[in-house]
């Protein structure tokens, strides 16, 4: 989850490293600091909340790492933000993860004397360290306290009497960069030194760099050499910007046209690919977390009714509990945005130990879940900088339209779908179809619960939508099947409650629209979005006739609207909604 960065150069590390926190952000923003070489020991600046305009008074420097925060141990205080420094301050240290034996090893340091000043299990680290290097060297100290740590972590530490960062994984994500005139780079995402360079190296788990005046690469436990593979990034820096738009939010929403322009004509042959991995499969299980778990569970309907095939759905976190039916002739259709999500990687990894195939869907290159996959999809979306999902959920659901479509050997429609969907994605994003979507959001924003309904595929849809909702306008809203209405959450309608109704013109149409009468009975304000309006509606957001397709638009509405019922609501920033954190890479 937090953000990390790290930097050796001969620019001001504290104000190369401040701009990389500010661009990794979205990774969590509790607190943030940054720890550079003085002389002759390290100083630290650290601070409670967002890092918005902030400057930093360090002195110069060459070499220094940073760190924005989101709290698992300890609450969000100074004492509590990263870097931490050891007792001598010659050490500093940052982390990502969560040390699960912390509570053992500290009172084992406080034994040997060891002050601490702050909650965190990161703090441990720093002094374990500090002990090793009473006898060892600072590559040997890392080492070998990262060898004690329990759990999956990334541990960047920096030393001030070698001017070195070392850094190792095992789980979190890290990513070194390469840059002119011998600069250096570490973060916890490519997107942060995008603007720096595009020559890149992911570490993988169980591997340790040091940077200083060259790169080494060691694998762990033990530390033999490794030669690193440098990789070249596909984004731009211009991708990781805002430009003309006030929030990333809004502006990643506006170019979804693009992205379903782009899978519709240049992903022929990847879908093709992965709809044989399918069809071949003896039992094919689709995952994901949070928007992306939707889009999974909306491939089950899209298999089903386009190619008439059945693939089953989990959960990303519980399928840990559901592999023990897996085989070699399993396919595994892990579905992410970051490829960094542990609650996905993690029953990755144990269906690759019982022989299953793993065919990712990710947005990510260079992610750990695209280098663990046999066969992987890059959606090619862009960089996604809002913590909510927008065009990363659409870029899934069109890949999965476009495979089920190929299955089918219907490949051409599908891709036919896709472009009209984008036509209709560019018709909502007018400004007089915008005005309404305002004038309704203006009209809930003293709600205190939405719900909306689908059935078929819509209901995938009514669970993103609703999502969307929470995350965005922080407003509780439900997403549910239509049918269980009459199975306990009618009981939650009263007069004036506003209700969304995914309605396509599909098969579904006639049952949701009951659903929808049954709601309006019980004073339900109803909500229609779909083609086709309805007398049971008060208001209605209509959509082109898109077949499977329509689910596409409906999310974008779902989208729009929780955006500007956050404006409405006074929410502060979209972007980063409390509490949450782009890539969830701790259990």
């Amino acid at each position: 989850m937090c953000g990390i960065f790290g930097y050796i150069g001969k620019k001001n590390a504290s104000e190369v490293i401040l701009e990389g926190l500010k661009r990794l952000e979205y990774r969590g923003y509790d607190s943030w600091g940054i720890a550079v070489k003085g002389s002759p020991n390290l100083v630290v600046d650290k601070h409670v909340g967002k890092i918005g305009s902030a400057k930093t008074e360090l002195p110069k420097s060459t070499v220094g790492i940073g760190h924005t925060r989101w709290a698992t141990h300890g609450g969000v205080t100074e004492a509590n933000a990263h870097p931490h420094l050891d007792c001598t301050k010659q050490v500093a240290v940052m982390h990502n993860g969560i040390v699960e034996n912390f509570q053992t090893l500290k009172a084992e340091l406080i034994k040997k004397g060891h002050k601490f000043s702050s909650e965190t299990d990161t703090e441990v680290i720093t002094h374990l360290i500090e002990e090793n290097l009473k006898t060892k060297g600072f590559a040997s100290s890392v080492r070998d306290a990262f060898n004690k740590l329990k759990g999956l972590n990334a541990v960047i530490a920096l030393y001030a009497k070698s001017s070195e960062i070392i850094a190792a994984k095992n789980g979190s994500p890290l990513v070194v960069g390469l840059g002119k005139n011998d600069e250096l780079f570490i973060a916890s995402d490519a997107a942060g030194i995008l603007k720096h360079t595009k020559k890149v190296i992911f570490l993988e788990d169980s591997q340790m760099v040091i940077l200083g005046k060259q790169i080494k690469l060691f694998s762990l436990p033990n530390g033999q050499p490794i030669q690193p593979r440098t990789h070249t990034l596909t984004w731009t820096f211009e991708e990781a910007e805002k430009g003309k738009f006030k929030h990333f939010l809004l502006k990643e929403i506006y170019e979804q046209p693009h992205v379903l322009e782009n899978i519709a004509l240049n992903y022929d042959g990847s879908t093709k690919e992965l709809a044989g991995l399918i069809d071949k499969a003896f039992g094919t299980f689709m995952l994901g977390c949070g928007t992306a778990s939707y889009a999974a569970l909306a491939g089950t309907y899209l298999f089903s009714s386009i190619a008439k095939k059945h693939v089953n759905f989990s959960i990303g976190s519980e399928f840990k509990y559901q592999e023990d039916y897996l085989t070699k002739k399993s396919l595994v259709v892990p579905i992410s945005q970051s490829g960094e999500t542990i609650d996905v990687i993690e029953p990755i990894g144990q269906a690759k130990k019982k022989g299953a195939k793993i065919a990712a869907i990710v947005n990510v290159l260079g992610s750990t879940l695209y280098r663990q996959a046999d066969f992987k999809i890059l959606l090619e979306a862009g960089p996604e900088k809002a913590v909510v999902a927008t065009k990363s959920f659409i870029a899934m659901v069109a890949v999965l339209i476009l495979t089920a479509y190929a299955l089918a050997k219907k490949q051409m429609m599908g891709k036919e779908l896709l472009l009209k969907a984008a036509e209709n994605v560019k018709q909502i994003l007018k400004q007089n179809y915008l005005q309404e979507i305002i004038k309704l959001a203006d009209q809930l924003r003293n709600s205190e619960h939405v719900f909306v309904i689908g059935r078929g595929i819509s209901y995938a849809a009514a669970m993103e939508a609703a999502l969307k909702m929470k995350e965005t306008s922080l407003l509780h809203a439900e997403g549910f099947a239509g049918g269980e209405l009459k199975h306990g959450v009618i009981a939650l309608i009263e007069k004036g409650t506003p209700c969304l109704v995914m309605a396509p013109h599909d098969e579904t149409y006639d049952d949701v629209i009951s659903n929808a009468q049954e709601l309006k009975a019980r004073g339900a304000f109803i909500i229609g979005i779909g083609p086709k309006a309805n007398k049971v509606f008060d208001a209605f957001l209509q959509t082109a006739d898109l077949k499977e397709a329509t689910m596409i638009s409906q999310i974008l509405i779902a989208q729009l609207l929780a955006y500007y019922l956050a404006l409405a609501r006074k929410i502060e920033d979209p972007d980063k909604p409390r509490n949450l954190a782009k890539s969830v890479t701790v259990k």
